[in-house]
């Protein structure tokens, strides 16, 4: 196919202002069906403070997360973040220690769809019969499942006025020295009462105080970083990675967009992989990726914002598009050792170039944003260091669904 054709593809699939979302649809369709995201099971009560970890862990605002979640059991909801694009899904069994519900098929639900549980007690409700019932049923058929427990709202026990100790002291030895006399009678008396569960893999007790800033209570995400700590520990996923992103994620803009980019990166890998000619479906994906990141920055992705930014990358990433949409493409009919290498290839360099993108639209939308000249040898620079970055975490999304 004539450069010139990629060219015109490329133009018409990436940069044209309306989008054919049947297209995209059925893109993001297969997309989830190849490569679902990792579901976080939230197991607890209701008020329990599980909206108040989805909201720390995701940066979301709590309007945005409590008109996300879906139902899909009686009494369990899925919530997609991002939705368009999610990178993780969060599952929350509601109803736990109501009268009259029985939890048993829900909880069969939640356990076949998990790849991380997460309990979240408070710690002022000292009976917690019901969620470590769950705790012990669940650990019996996957003894294998590291828990982590996240005991919440611990500022319920601290005396009128006091604030938290600092620094968070929960991960030194020692801990119960020096905190209020209340809270460390609950804290010990949940870890009591839940006892060892079968199997050997870890129990992980993290105790977090997870607030809104108006609340005034300083940090307002108090133990947020050992709770990240034990997610990392107990997940093969790479949450903090899909979430957080490297220190170059500052801002909320920032923060919101490089999980849009991630999410839709993974869609691509998905794609990429796929023994199918995808030269229509990846484009449409980083299409609608690329009107979601302008919207983050409250400016639409038009005609002429899409032409000056192409202008910025060179004729050289276009070439260069082209040539990894042909290859990734051809690499994949090669009988046999096409089926495994071609999938490799098509998934790396499809969520590669839809990574490198992304962030290339980020730093062009944050200068445009503020009226900041965008000089083209940055642009081009931060398109190829991310575009290595964008490889590496294709590479690492490939092998987890190839495990």
């Amino acid at each position: 196919m004539r450069i010139e054709k990629i060219r015109e593809r490329l133009w018409e699939a990436i940069f044209r202002p309306r989008l054919d979302e049947q297209v995209l649809n059925e893109a993001m369709g297969k997309a989830r069906s190849a490569q679902p995201p990792p579901v976080v099971w939230l197991l607890g009560r209701t008020q329990a403070g599980k909206t108040s970890i989805i909201r720390s862990l995701t940066g979301s605002p709590d309007a945005v997360i409590g008109n996300g979640f879906q139902s899909c059991t009686k009494a369990s909801r899925f919530y997609d973040h991002p939705e368009s694009a999610p990178v993780v899904r969060f599952l929350d069994t509601q109803g736990l220690g109501e009268v009259s519900y029985d939890p048993s098929e829900d909880i069969s639900f939640c356990e076949a769809q998990a790849h991380l549980v997460i309990a979240v007690i408070k710690a002022a409700e000292g009976m917690q019969t019901d969620v470590f019932d769950v705790l012990r049923t669940v650990r019996l058929r996957h003894p294998e499942w590291p828990v982590i427990v996240a005991q919440t709202c611990l500022h319920e026990l601290y005396a009128h006025g006091a604030g938290h100790v600092l620094p968070y002291p929960f991960n030194d030895p020692g801990w119960e020295r020096g905190l209020p006399s209340d809270l460390v009678r609950a804290l010990l008396f949940q870890r009591q009462e839940l006892g060892s569960l079968p199997g050997t893999a870890p129990v992980i007790w993290v105790p977090v105080d997870l607030t809104l800033p108006e609340d005034g209570l300083n940090p307002h995400v108090y133990g947020l970083d050992a709770l990240w700590a034990a997610v990392e520990t107990a997940s093969e996923a790479g949450l903090k990675t899909r979430l957080l992103g490297s220190q170059d994620v500052r801002d909320v803009f920032a923060l919101s967009a490089h999980q849009q980019i991630v999410g839709y990166t993974g869609a691509s890998a998905a794609l990429g992989a796929l023994p199918v000619v995808d030269m229509a479906l990846v484009p449409a994906i980083q299409a609608k990726m690329l009107h979601s990141l302008a919207r983050i920055y409250d400016l639409a992705w038009d005609t002429r914002r899409a032409s000056e930014f192409i202008g910025l990358l060179g004729t050289g990433f276009m070439a260069g598009y082209g040539l990894r949409l042909v290859g990734r493409s051809l690499v994949k009919l090669v009988p046999v050792a096409g089926q495994t290498a071609g999938a490799a290839y098509g998934a790396v360099a499809s969520a590669g170039i839809t990574f490198a993108l992304g962030k290339a639209a980020v730093f062009y939308l944050d200068k445009t944003v503020k009226r900041q000249p965008v000089r083209a040898e940055d642009l081009r620079k931060v398109f190829q260091e991310a575009l290595e970055s964008g490889k590496q975490m294709a590479s690492s999304l490939f092998k987890t669904r190839q495990a």
